[in-house]
Order: C-alpha cells, then structure tokens, then sequence
C-alpha cells in the first residue's frame, strides 16, 4: 500500500477551488452580493457598481489553474516546486473568494487546500520538476512522507 501524498491531494483540491472561484466570480457579475452584506453595506461598492471584486476573484482562479495544472514555460520552475509561495499567495485568493456571497465555498475548498499543502509541507514533502510525478528514490532531495 502506498503513503498518501499530500501535496497532490491539496494540488487537486485547490484545483477544485480555483474553478469553483471562477465560475462563482462569473455568476457574481449578474447577480453582485457581498456574503459580509448582513454585518454592514461599506462593501457594496465593490461589487455594484465597478465589477473589481469579480475580476480579482477571475484573475486569481486563473492564477490557481495555472499553477496547479502548471503552463509548459511554469512547469518545474521554482515558483511552481515552492510549497511556501503557495502558502503565501493562496490565503489571499481564499479572502477574496470569501468576500463574495457565491465563492464562499471556493474560500473553504482553499483553505482545506491550504491545510493540506502545511501539512505536506511539515512532513518535508517536495513538488517535483515534472507534474504528477513521484521524486527520484535515492536523490538527494527529502523524499515523500520523510522515508
């Protein structure tokens, strides 16, 4: 039986995510809503009368996609093997989901993904060059699961 590899579960999950936040940013265009509207109305305004809300919430699934399902000139650069980048630009592309009433299940699906990468990451779990692969046993990189 084989170990789980935590960083493509969280791969897939985000992928989920990243689709989900499109689709959702494309629906917020014709009905705009705030989830946050019952707290206060100061957030409107992002979302009614200039679309920014829905484009940042586009760009960012995009970014999403393209990353985890990586472009030809991304696959096995560093800012695709780098589980910290990843760490770092993923909560915001949860806000910005969760800022908007039809993304707030795109927000969770990140955040489980973003658990799930700290997870991969703690346990010393690399990203390989080449996507969906298993590292080379025997280099000189730390292996999956630490063994």
């Amino acid at each position: 039986m084989g170990k789980l590899i935590k960083n493509h579960w969280a791969r897939l999950i985000v992928l989920t995510a990243a689709a989900y936040q499109i689709c959702a940013a494309i629906e917020a265009f014709f009905w705009p809503k705030i989830f946050w509207d019952f707290l206060t109305k100061n957030l409107d305004g992002a979302v009614t009368k200039v679309p920014a809300l829905q484009v940042i919430n586009i760009l960012m699934g995009i970014v999403g996609l393209a990353w985890e399902w990586p472009l030809g000139f991304l696959a096995g650069s560093g800012l695709h093997r780098s589980i910290e980048a990843r760490l770092i630009v993923y909560p915001l592309s949860a806000l910005v989901a969760l800022l908007i009433y039809q993304g707030t299940n795109a927000g969770l699906y990140y955040i489980i993904g973003m658990g799930a990468y700290f997870w991969a990451y703690s346990e010393g779990e690399v990203v390989c060059p080449e996507p969906w692969t298993l590292p080379k046993r025997g280099s000189t990189a730390r292996r999956v699961g630490g063994v």
